[in-house]
């Protein structure tokens, strides 16, 4: 038999992973999004990218870095004016 006790703790554990989830699914969400704006702005003024370099702009879930990227491409030359160090 399970006590009400219990049962309030494991709804409140759930309710905290799903709010941890919710949470982690936004963050790569909107990096996703970040990332394709990159490229659509980096392809726009004619910047090639490789694939490579496409691969880490996909895999980036820092968004920071994200917006660092993307002020970048705004004014960038080549792609190594955007991804740099």
């Amino acid at each position: 038999m399970t006590s009400t006790v219990g049962r309030r703790y494991r709804s409140e554990l759930l309710n905290e992973t799903d709010a941890r989830a919710h949470a982690e699914g936004k963050a790569e969400g909107e990096a996703l999004g970040a990332g394709r704006m990159l490229l659509t702005v980096l392809e726009a003024r004619g910047i090639l990218v490789s694939e490579d370099v496409r691969e880490r702009i996909h895999t980036c879930t820092d968004l920071d870095q994200l917006d660092t990227w993307f002020r970048r491409a705004m004014i960038a030359s080549t792609i190594d004016d955007v991804i740099r160090e």
